[in-house]
């Protein structure tokens, strides 16, 4: 049976858009002002979004329960089993001894913690955002932070925080590629459109990390570090985004800055380093999983498990203005054999056989990893629960017509929309396929270039990845904070309005 999505069912889009905002007010509330723990705050969130779907937009209940599902599905694949497998793939590494090495080799450049956020959590972190995206960026610098001594909750909070720099344009460019694909558009235009505000973005993010750990006081103390990376990441991004594109705007900005930033420590701070034994052999798990990750991606293959999600696949109808004409929305559950995941699977299964690593020890991190999992699991799939009823539903879709309606000033709002899109989906991708159709058809009633809009709800979004609560059950799931995730949001959801806001008006003024 073929459902009709709903986009006004109160018949006034703001009265309208004031119910389809209850379940994220809610869940922002359960997280900050009710302190409860990740899971609580996602699965009472869904609770009360499939109520708003049902009784107000008319959702059928088969079709509610087949968006849960197909949200949960998503949930544990790719973004848990990518969580598994980098946390697995630490373990390992400290367990063998080797990540005392990775940490020693980081230290032998800088004993600073300003100056180590800068390397790991910004650079490093941009590099394996443009390499896998997906939440390994995040995972992984977290942990290697934690290694390195840095606080639970701050290491979360600042690898959330460093991950906007190039979290705009993770796995290869896909958040810009894929919007304009669905929008006929050229996605070099877009990235280029991009380059108007996110290198600025990325350079104040230099400076905000130092002040998340010293203030003022540790900025003054920094200033060439800060300079010499956040300088060198916003130039090579600026100038890749309108030149080449999206796809290798990461990975070049982050290893162009990480040299700079390497070279210029001999000479800014001169002074006796010692001299690690063995540091590219301790890394090789980690520079295998890059190389791995970003060989598949060029590999083309359609080799995956497809499975249909029935009584919703097709059977659900987007109309105008959401779409520029009715079209059945698919629900197709994709396993892809080649991807991220199993490059962490291939990197893990290397790593043992390379360290020779024994049975024992391999059973033990396993356990261990799926022991302290098991909660975060769940929170990640109650997020995406939520998100996917969301989608299905028509209540995003309400979020981004009351946006869209606001006329002139549609350009300071346009980001939000983008915004909205990653706290309920956790990707600047998945936002793109929500919401660029909506940006293309605002903008060009508006008489705004479509792609300028395309390219704000790609910026807009990547402002909302600190606290997309899959992104954050992600962190706090690396540092073994499961049950916090709270303070978490509570460390990150400040930065994150205040550069949406940023965003926003400079989105205005250079329109």
């Amino acid at each position: 049976m073929v459902w009709n999505q709903v986009y006004d069912p109160l018949d006034n889009i703001w009265l309208s858009a004031s119910v389809a905002v209850l379940p994220i007010v809610l869940f922002i509330l359960a997280l900050t002002v009710l302190k409860m723990k990740g899971h609580i705050a996602a699965i009472l969130s869904a609770v009360v979004a499939a109520g708003v779907a049902v009784t107000v937009y008319g959702m059928p209940p088969l079709k509610l329960i087949g968006s849960a599902v197909h949200g949960i599905f998503t949930g544990i694949y790719p973004v848990a089993a990518i969580v598994i497998g980098a946390i697995f793939l630490y373990k390992l590494s400290v367990k063998t001894g080797k990540f005392e090495i990775i940490k020693s080799s980081i230290v032998s450049l800088s004993d600073d913690k300003r100056i180590q956020v800068l390397l790991i959590a910004y650079c490093f972190g941009a590099f394996l955002e443009g390499a896998a995206g997906f939440g390994a960026p995040v995972a992984i610098t977290a942990v290697i932070l934690i290694g390195l001594g840095f606080e639970p909750i701050k290491a979360a909070g600042l690898c959330l925080v460093a991950n906007i720099a190039g979290g705009s344009f993770g796995a290869m460019g896909i958040p810009v590629t894929a919007p304009s694909a669905l929008t006929g558009m050229d996605p070099l235009e877009v990235a280029a459109n991009t380059a108007h505000i996110i290198p600025f973005i990325s350079f104040f993010v230099a400076f905000l990390l130092v002040f998340l750990i010293d203030g003022f006081k540790g900025i003054r103390e920094t200033l060439p570090a800060i300079l010499v990376c956040g300088g060198t990441f916003a130039v090579v991004q600026f100038v890749v985004l309108m030149t080449i594109g999206a796809e290798l705007v990461d990975v070049l900005s982050a290893l162009i800055s990480l040299g700079a930033l390497a070279v210029f420590l001999r000479f800014w701070k001169p002074s006796e380093r010692p001299k690690v034994e063995g540091t590219l052999f301790a890394w090789l798990p980690f520079i295998l999983l890059t190389v791995i990750v970003i060989a598949f991606t060029y590999i083309k293959t359609n080799m995956k498990i497809d499975l249909q999600i029935n009584g919703i696949h097709e059977k659900i109808i987007k109309h105008p203005p959401v779409v520029g004409e009715p079209s059945a929305v698919g629900a197709i559950f994709s396993i892809p054999l080649i991807s991220t995941t199993t490059a962490i699977i291939l990197t893990a299964t290397i790593t043992i056989f390379l360290y020779r690593i024994s049975a024992k020890t391999v059973k033990e991190s396993a356990k261990e990893t799926f022991d302290e999992l098991w909660t975060p699991i769940l929170t990640i799939c109650s997020v995406l629960a939520f998100a996917y009823i969301c989608n299905y539903s028509g209540i995003s879709s309400t979020l981004g017509l009351a946006l869209a309606s606001t006329g002139s000033v549609f350009p300071l709002f346009s980001p939000v929309l983008g915004w909205i899109g990653v706290f309920l989906t956790g990707s600047v991708v998945n936002s793109g396929s929500l919401f660029a159709p909506l940006q293309t058809i605002t903008a060009t009633q508006t008489g705004i270039d479509p792609a300028a809009m395309v390219a704000s709800n790609v910026v807009g979004g990547d402002m909302a990845k600190m606290i997309s609560p899959q992104s954050v059950a992600v962190a706090a799931a690396a540092v073994g904070i499961v049950g916090r995730e709270n303070e978490v949001f509570k460390f990150t959801v400040k930065y994150s309005v205040l550069l949406l806001i940023v965003v926003g008006v400079l989105n205005l003024i250079i329109r």
